[in-house]
């Protein structure tokens, strides 16, 4: 068995160690981390990111912060007292962190507690999800009923849902889970590739599929076709319901296709709704058309950073994304720092461990293959 598919992994031990701490709001210590570890505080630091690609630090970080977040969302301690529990000096401090992890101070949040992405726990034990899937089996079909039932007494029949993968599709359409509602796949990976300004254009799948090193005909049968409900019928219908993860795949093709109504003028009602790539709930939020077709350019097209304000989850997705355009994002090094692992195996562990990109074995492949320097 490979080493790092083993609970009793040191790096492993690590995180148990640090989870136990925030769980019980201790201190953190790297000193007393490698006491316990017998091993030196630096050695504990090169293993850790050599096997998770972050570092203890900024995984401290992350994870006090996201359940800061879930404590302001579920309880009506002080700001401030949450803030000292998870360790932050002051609650300026706490909300310097907070914002540039989710585009939004902690009082905003709290008054209104929007999607995010969550950061988990750390897990060295092997997983076999790919392509930024959701198991469709977690999906809790209760949640998804009363979802559906409240749309339908709503808008009755005039629905389209806009699920994220053919997985994703042919799943909710075999269980009609939204009623007699209507069901399209959006069988894209935005957050690769260039595109173009007009959303769904002939110029754009031309480009999409210059990129994905498809034919033309290829990628209009995969992607354009099962989507053709959407623009025959699409001011027929009195609501839309998008069904997106909250990772960064998931994000950017959430964020094209709400720019593509906005291009299109759609009048009708919008809904998210948030699978929680992490513990399959569902969070649903009305959605305001209007800025999206602006965020598209900025970011998919000129690969900038917006200066509107964005859902959470949305701006972790942006900023993962704007990221890994950066000629040394932590893929990247991660890649570099295993220059001997088999590809396969190379990409079975970055599924694992950064799913918060939500990207699948074709994408870590090409990223592999580029930084390594081979053909594809």
């Amino acid at each position: 068995m490979n080493e790092t598919h083993s609970s009793n992994h040191p790096v492993q031990q690590m995180i148990d160690i640090i989870e136990h701490s925030l769980a019980h709001q201790q201190d953190f210590s790297l000193s007393e981390l490698g006491e316990q570890m017998s091993y030196s505080p630096f050695y504990c630091s090169f293993l850790f990111r050599h096997h998770t690609g972050i570092s203890i630090k900024k995984y401290i970080l992350l994870r006090r912060t996201f359940l800061a977040a879930s404590r302001l969302a579920e309880t009506n301690d002080r700001i401030i007292d949450i803030a000292v529990q998870y360790g932050y000096s002051s609650q300026e401090a706490f909300s310097r962190a907070f914002k540039e992890i989710f585009g939004v101070t902690p009082a905003a949040f709290r008054n209104d507690p929007q999607p995010l992405q969550q950061y988990a726990k750390r897990s060295l034990i092997a997983s076999d999800t790919y392509e930024g899937a959701i198991p469709m089996h977690e999906l809790k079909t209760a949640d998804i009923l009363h979802l559906q039932h409240q749309v339908e007494q709503l808008y009755e029949q005039d629905i389209l849902n806009v699920l994220n993968g053919q997985l994703m599709y042919q799943e909710f359409q075999s269980n009609q889970w939204m009623g007699n509602s209507d069901y399209v796949p959006f069988n894209e990976a935005m957050c690769t590739h260039e595109a173009a300004q007009a959303i769904f254009s002939p110029t754009f799948h031309t480009i999409r599929a210059a990129g994905h090193g498809s034919t033309l005909s290829s990628y209009e049968q995969i992607v354009i076709q099962p989507l053709q409900p959407l623009w025959e019928h699409l001011h027929d219908y009195k609501c839309i319901v998008l069904w997106f993860g909250d990772d960064m795949f998931c994000q950017l093709n959430l964020l094209t296709m709400l720019a593509y109504l906005e291009q299109q003028q759609f009048k009708g009602t919008v809904y998210f709704n948030t699978v929680q790539e992490q513990t399959y709930d569902v969070q649903q939020t009305e959605m305001t058309l209007g800025t999206f077709a602006s965020l598209y350019e900025h970011v998919v097209l000129h690969h900038m950073m917006p200066e509107q304000n964005l859902l959470p989850v949305m701006y972790q997705g942006i900023t993962l994304y704007l990221t890994m355009q950066q000629s040394d994002h932590e893929l990247k090094r991660y890649i570099i720092a295993h220059p001997e692992q088999p590809a396969m195996e190379l990409v079975r562990q970055m599924l694992k461990l950064f799913t918060h990109y939500g990207l699948g074995d074709t994408q870590y492949m090409e990223m592999i293959e580029d930084v390594r320097g081979t053909e594809r």
